[in-house]
């Protein structure tokens, strides 16, 4: 007999498998939902069928009316069982079928009579099935039992209304608003549980009035509060003022000290989020962290996984902000590397990575590459991304983090982790110059063996770019040219382009070169051969050993200053013709998106001179426009347009905004006007344009609307001289003037007789930003390298004090109206410096180039460091002038 029980616990895996739901059917169920019917109703069975139909309703199984309404119905006969168990079901079945208005008054006598029952759990439970599916209506008539129940003596019942007025919040706020007094006295309780939910409520209640928030705190702070979990509620709406107050107040920091008293509770949990709490505060001082540090660093070593882990993963955003701060717990983290929980141990890792010293980096790596091999590779990219910071901050150790970052690289892994390597790898070769010969080689040794075609590609064109100008460019040869003969044709295709790129940089290695492309002239794959041909042709020479032409060089490798998008809907829009396709005609400008007039929804712009709505781009349909008009044909080349402004506001008799156009010696305002009014016509309509406080700027030409019927969006033109190739700036004052007619909206008959009107508008800004074109360039450190330093300007400012290190870096952008690059537009959470690269056109085609340095000097003051390169040292000079007066 005891060989059976053997096989049977063998086989306690698969019985721990089974589900009981398996294999269960809608139609089955709804069959057996019959019991419910029965005179003699068994509680257990009817339990069973009810957890059954949860079951689907919770796997998205979805019933028909008539399906969910005789399903109601018979669950409504199942309030005659006396039984508890089965009672709490019923209610759980009517919350999720969610009954119609039709349906819920077949319910409403049943949970009503349970509301005031005196069985305590069919009160709150019947409290929070009627707040779910009743509508306000019927809410006004139970709330007097509501705020009875809110300060119930029992705490589950005064807990179930309490949570119900949170949900009634969402939709009948004007009811629950009026409970304040009864959940005041709740706030009060005893019960841990009704305290917390009183608290959440109140505040809720109380959200959009930051004075009533302000005192709930303030008396609250006092002590009254005992229960654990709305401790932590309090912590946190504290924060929230704290917040608020640093942006009005000055001197000591308001109710600190409630915090820091927080961290002697004697709850864990209360001790956490006032530590957390404390670390995050705006612009926290190391005096302020150290005793959140010292009980969080107490947590380490706590036996419970849940406390190391919370402790560690805010210890490692601290050391973001604060590395010095959280030194004295590396000792502690070190021991959190061999943790069971992987989680834990990644995050020691990366905490120990940011606030590691110069010394202590070898020792790392040895216990890092034992660990490696047991963690997922989620944790993995976040080690490998901790490692790149630190090479950044210790350039002396890029030989040992570049060796180990090549190791890990040969190892089995993801597409993400084998990336997230390679552009470390890539950007410690960037940005340290003698790790880039030993970072190439790494590189070329995995792409002899990478599987993923997207990284090969892109390390082929970074070995492309960068591997000509190392000492020894013909050993890299060898591996890019093993690409050509043992890859697919995508990656065989870089290789033809990046062997190219060689021949072109490196003179004496072209006839070599040249051997190698003329072999892949009979690749199999069509666009090989193709590229082989065209750089053949085009480095030319018959690879003899004399410089590439730079206009060559510039056409095959150059950086494209024109958007892919641009390109592609200027080439559908080119008709063959004798006339060869001219790249300079393609717009620059990064948005292509249609001209946008301010119109009613649904409508058609049938406006007067309305430009063309199709895929042309938007600088192409302006010029158009323009041209067409005889007083601006002589401007010459339309350099930019902008955005609309809105000179009205939203939902006004007339909707008006404008776009400015900006020529070498001129600007252009074209105000795009729309009659809101169907009882108006507008006749002799323009624009009365002040320019006293633009004294740059002289009047040259205006173009009135003739007519502005109703909803039908027409054009204003106003043209401005200003000085040749100078930025100049001003403010306009602008006032629509008009002849107004009423018109029979039946009949559309106009009177004869009109009345003059004025209606005042916006005023209109042209700032510096104006002047510069966004135009984006593919490699930022190639585009900066090849205009040169000779005319570099830098200099230093003082930004002042800055809500964040992201709103002064998003100012910067705004201000000069060019196109971030690289992404470094995006600032990281908590980061006190930051590097922005930014790219432009400015008027008379004048590339330019900024990069910007930002630096946290102060609690908030925020510092500049302004580097710009361009190919006019005036125009370098003018980018410093607009961040100097802006």
């Amino acid at each position: 007999m005891a060989q059976p029980l053997v096989k049977k616990d063998d086989d306690r895996d698969d019985e721990a498998e089974y589900s009981p739901f398996l294999g269960i059917e809608k139609g089955a169920v709804l069959q057996e939902a019959r019991v419910f019917n029965d005179p003699q109703l068994d509680p257990r069975r009817c339990s069973q069928v009810i957890t059954k139909l949860l079951y689907l309703l919770n796997q998205g199984e979805t019933f028909t009316k008539i399906e969910a309404t005789e399903v109601f119905f018979a669950v409504t006969k199942l309030f005659q069982s006396r039984d508890i168990g089965l009672r709490r079901m019923v209610y759980l079945m009517i919350k999720e079928l969610s009954p119609s208005a039709d349906e819920v008054i077949i319910v409403t006598s049943s949970l009503m009579k349970d509301m005031t029952s005196k069985t305590d759990m069919y009160r709150a439970n019947a409290i929070r099935v009627l707040c779910r599916i009743t509508d306000g209506t019927l809410l006004t008539q139970i709330e007097r039992y509501l705020k009875q129940a809110i300060v119930d003596k029992n705490p589950v019942v005064a807990s179930a209304a309490l949570v119900s007025g949170i949900h009634l919040l969402e939709t009948t706020p004007e009811i629950v608003k009026r409970w304040s007094n009864e959940v005041q006295e709740a706030v009060q309780s005893r019960a841990a549980l009704v305290q917390f939910h009183a608290l959440a409520l109140l505040h809720q209640i109380r959200q959009n009035d930051r004075l009533a928030v302000s005192k709930l705190v303030t008396s609250l702070t006092r002590g009254t509060v005992r229960s654990p979990l709305a401790q932590c509620l309090l912590i946190r709406y504290t924060t929230q003022v704290i917040r608020e107050a640093a942006t009005t107040q000055t001197g000591d920091r308001p109710f600190y000290d409630f915090l820091e008293s927080c961290l002697r509770h004697k709850a864990e949990m209360v001790i956490f989020e006032a530590a957390r709490a404390i670390t995050e505060l705006n612009g926290v001082t190391n005096r302020e962290l150290t005793p959140a540090i010292t009980v969080l660093q107490l947590f380490l070593s706590s036996s419970k996984p849940v406390l190391r882990f919370a402790a560690v993963r805010t210890l490692n955003k601290v050391a973001m902000t604060h590395p010095m701060a959280v030194t004295n717990c590396n000792i502690d983290m070190e021991s959190l590397i061999s943790d069971q929980n992987r989680s834990i141990a990644t995050l020691a890792i990366t905490t120990l990575l940011k606030t590691g010293n110069e010394s202590s980096v070898d020792r790392l790596m040895k216990q890092i590459t034992n660990f490696m091999s047991d963690i997922a590779d989620e944790f993995k990219i976040v080690v490998v991304e901790a490692i790149r910071s630190l090479c950044l901050k210790f350039p002396l150790k890029y030989r040992s983090l570049m060796n180990f970052l090549s190791n890990i690289l040969r190892e089995e892994g993801g597409f993400e982790y084998k990336k997230a390597i390679v552009d470390s790898i890539v950007i410690l070769i960037r940005d340290i110059p003698d790790a880039k010969e030993n970072g190439l080689l790494h590189l070329c040794e995995f792409i002899e063996d990478c599987e993923f075609t997207y990284l090969s590609t892109q390390i082929l064109h970074f070995l492309g770019t960068e591997g000509p100008k190392t000492s020894d460019p013909s050993k890299y040869i060898r591996y890019i040219y093993n690409r050509v003969h043992l890859e697919n044709a995508t990656v065989r295709a870089a290789a033809v382009s990046t062997l190219a790129k060689f021949g072109a940089m490196v003179d004496a290695l072209k006839p070599r070169v040249f051997v190698l492309l003329r072999r892949c002239l009979y690749d199999g794959d069509d666009e090989v051969r193709d590229r082989a041909t065209l750089y053949l042709n085009t480095v030319g020479s018959d690879g003899e050993v004399i410089e590439t032409d730079k206009v060559v060089k510039d056409f095959l490798f150059g950086s494209l200053d024109i958007p892919l998008a641009n390109i592609e809907t200027s080439l559908k829009n080119y008709e063959p013709a004798e006339q060869p396709f001219d790249i300079n005609s393609v717009p620059k400008e990064v948005k292509t998106q249609p001209l946008a007039e301010k119109k009613a929804p649904g409508k058609k712009p049938a406006g007067l001179g309305a430009p063309p709505s199709g895929p042309p781009s938007t600088v192409d349909a302006y010029e158009k426009l323009l041209s067409s008009i005889p007083e601006f044909s002589d401007f010459g080349k339309l350099f930019k347009s902008s955005a609309p402004v809105e000179l009205t506001e939203a939902e006004t008799e007339y909707a008006v905004n404008v776009v400015k156009h900006i020529f070498d010696r001129h600007v252009v305002f074209q105000y795009n006007c729309t009659n809101t009014i169907p009882e108006q016509l507008l006749e002799n309509v323009t624009v009365i344009v002040d320019a006293s406080e633009a004294e740059e700027f002289a009047e040259v030409a205006s173009k009135p609307l003739r007519s502005l019927p109703y909803d039908s969006p027409g054009q204003i033109f106003g043209a401005f001289e200003k000085p040749e190739g100078v930025p100049a700036v001003g403010k306009f004052s602008n006032m629509l003037r008009f002849i107004v007619k009423e018109v029979d909206p039946t009949t559309g008959d106009v009177e004869d007789d009109g009345v003059e009107d004025e209606y005042q508008l916006e005023d209109l800004e042209v700032v510096a930003a104006d002047y510069v074109m966004k135009v984006g360039v593919s490699n930022f450190r190639n585009a900066w390298e090849s205009i040169g330093p000779d005319f570099e300007r830098v200099d230093e400012y003082g930004l002042g004090p800055r809500e964040s290190l992201a709103e002064a870096v998003s100012a910067v952008i705004s201000l000069l109206g060019m196109q971030p690059c690289e992404g470094t537009e995006v600032v990281a959470n908590n980061s006190r410096s930051h590097t922005c690269l930014l790219s432009g056109v400015f008027i008379g085609n004048v590339k330019v180039l900024v990069r910007l340095q930002f630096g946290i000097d102060g609690p908030k003051e925020v510092a500049m460091k302004l580097a710009v390169r361009s190919e006019d040292d005036n125009v370098s000079d003018m980018i410093h002038e607009i961040v100097a007066s802006g």
